[in-house]
């Protein structure tokens, strides 16, 4: 004897199926909405830099103050801090350095995954103690195609800059930085970069 199938219990269940199947592809789409229209998704970024559309850093040479010629190209593979300052280095240019060196060493063991470069700009050579402070930071003369690439985003002395492994400009940090923030996106960045 086979069982009665009861119609309006079946035609119940299958509407009910419908209604989840629908609700499965409905409802991602309305809690996004719901999120945006209510503001629950603030469209913030967690980094502190600003982000700059990536862009191919020019590959100018560079003098270095022994003579010796470098390009920024021959960094590629590392992160790279980049600031811009005149040789005779105020308090903020120095405090920079200061940053990008206690940044780097901040890093722990991915600190061999950064390099610091500061392009000087004007004549004359920064003081020896200060070359000695910043033991292991790149110095040489900006050039103009450098100095032009960089300056769009403002005064060039006022950032540091960060050079992506490929060789792409992708951020730089306001005037007087927060150190602390800097290390959290130079942190995220290790982390989550499989290159540099």
């Amino acid at each position: 004897m086979t069982p009665t199938i009861d119609p309006a219990r079946a035609t119940r269940r299958k509407r009910l199926q419908l209604i989840l199947l629908a609700a499965i592809f409905v409802l991602p789409i309305t809690l996004a909405w719901l999120a945006q229209h209510f503001e629950l998704i603030s469209g913030r970024t967690t980094n502190y830099g600003t982000l700059v559309a990536p862009h191919a850093v020019p590959d100018a040479p560079l003098t270095r103050l022994d003579g010796r010629q470098i390009s920024l190209a021959e960094l590629r593979g590392k992160w790279i801090l980049l600031q811009f300052d005149a040789p005779g280095c105020d308090s903020y240019c120095e405090r920079k350095l200061y940053f990008m060196r206690q940044l780097r060493k901040a890093l722990g063991a991915d600190m061999t995954r950064v390099e610091r470069v500061w392009l000087l700009i004007g004549e004359g050579s920064p003081a020896p103690r200060l070359l000695e402070a910043i033991e292991g930071t790149q110095v040489a003369r900006a050039n103009d195609a450098l100095a032009t690439f960089f300056a769009e985003d403002g005064i060039l002395t006022d950032h540091i800059y960060l050079i992506d492994p490929l060789g792409q400009w992708m951020m730089f940090y306001p005037r007087d930085p927060d150190p602390s923030r800097m290390l959290k996106d130079l942190q995220r960045l290790m982390k989550y970069s499989g290159s540099g």
